[in-house]
């Protein structure tokens, strides 16, 4: 990061105020015992968890694995298209797509942490049946077949590429991705449909009403639960709204960990609204519909791009109702497309930590 430390101070706060006590339980009381009950020593590194999906998923942890080296990643498994739809059809597992991805953004820059993340990522051109495969999602599905059991096999996966943190699905069972859209058929506009799969609700012409998955109670992996209940920050978004960020909120127990932890909760938002899933949608949009969906959920803090706010008051409004402040900091490459800058957001993430957080410094 060096080089990039000095544009922490066009982080800008919006909103002075954050939230006051939370709620607790016995699971929160069980992460509270896990670590002693006793505060983090000055100078540990926070304990992050990022939620999400996709490509938004892997830039957020692309930025946080430069600093800190105690860190999370909580995967959606709803994915029914490509490589990992066709394994999850075959051999009826979870898909493995976007754990792939979020193992390959917490590889190293060094050459050994590069050469793997080209590796996992590479996918076969062929006429046959591994036409479009991606190796490292036929890796993960070996190792679950092996061994029987999803976080080992994730966490020898992450050993082998020496990936800076630990990759987890939200959840042990595949899981379907349901949307109520208006106007899914062009011919229809005013008409609801329940359209199915996440490939075909983050490409839908339509309005996303609301999203729900099936099951409906799905069991949460106990691992993501008690990462989130014992950690520093929790970190949700950027990523595709409806198909990889609320997917989390829609998990009992992990929800109920998210608004049980006393970990500080930084919502990230995206660059630009997605084609299809959230066309025309405002930054504040994407919070009043995430409260939608949860909610008694409450954040600390709202991240965005200050190019990407038009109607910053609108923003620090849609914050409030969360208990959370708005912070606005230069996250996107400057190459003109909508993607973060990894060492940008890793620098806004940093100074966030260290405004808003309850213990530190970490370094």
């Amino acid at each position: 990061m060096t080089g990039r430390t000095p544009r922490l101070s066009r982080l800008r706060r919006v909103v002075p105020e954050g939230r006051g006590g939370r709620p607790a339980d016995a699971r929160a009381a069980r992460a509270e015992q896990a670590r002693g009950g006793k505060p983090r020593r000055r100078g540990a590194q926070p304990k992050v968890v990022a939620l999400g999906g996709g490509m938004g998923l892997s830039a957020s942890l692309a930025a946080l694995r430069r600093i800190t080296g105690d860190l999370t990643a909580v995967v959606t498994v709803a994915d029914d298209g490509g490589s990992s739809g066709r394994l999850r059809d075959e051999l009826g597992v979870l898909p493995p797509g976007d754990l792939r991805k979020a193992l390959a953004a917490l590889c190293g820059d060094d050459d050994w942490g590069q050469t793997w993340a080209r590796v996992i990522q590479h996918r076969f051109q062929s006429q046959g049946d591994l036409h479009e495969h991606a190796v490292g999602n036929l890796l993960i599905v070996a190792l679950w077949e092996q061994l029987g059991d999803h976080v080992q096999a994730l966490d020898l996966v992450g050993k082998l590429l020496g990936a800076h943190g630990r990759v987890l699905p939200m959840s042990a069972v595949p899981l379907e991705l349901q949307a109520l859209v208006r106007g899914h058929d062009p011919e229809r506009p005013d008409e609801v449909d329940t359209v199915r799969g996440q490939a075909t609700v983050a490409l839908t012409p339509g309005e996303v009403q609301s999203v729900h998955l099936v099951p409906s109670d799905p069991p949460a992996v106990p691992e993501a639960v008690d990462a989130v209940l014992d950690a520093d920050w929790v970190v949700l978004g950027p990523g595709s709204w409806f198909s990889s960020v609320i997917p989390h909120l829609l998990v009992p127990d992990l929800l109920d960990a998210l608004v049980e932890t006393k970990a500080r909760r930084v919502l990230s938002l995206n660059l630009a609204p997605q084609p299809g899933e959230t066309e025309g949608f405002s930054p504040q949009r994407h919070l009043e519909v995430l409260g939608r969906h949860a909610p008694k959920l409450a954040l600390d803090v709202v991240l965005a791009d200050e190019a990407a706010v038009p109607d910053r008051d609108s923003l620090t409004d849609a914050a409030k109702r969360f208990g959370a402040a708005v912070e606005l900091a230069p996250v996107a490459r400057t190459d003109g497309t909508p993607r973060h800058d990894p060492e940008l957001l890793a620098a806004a993430y940093d100074r966030i930590f260290r405004m808003h957080g309850r213990i530190g410094p970490w370094r």
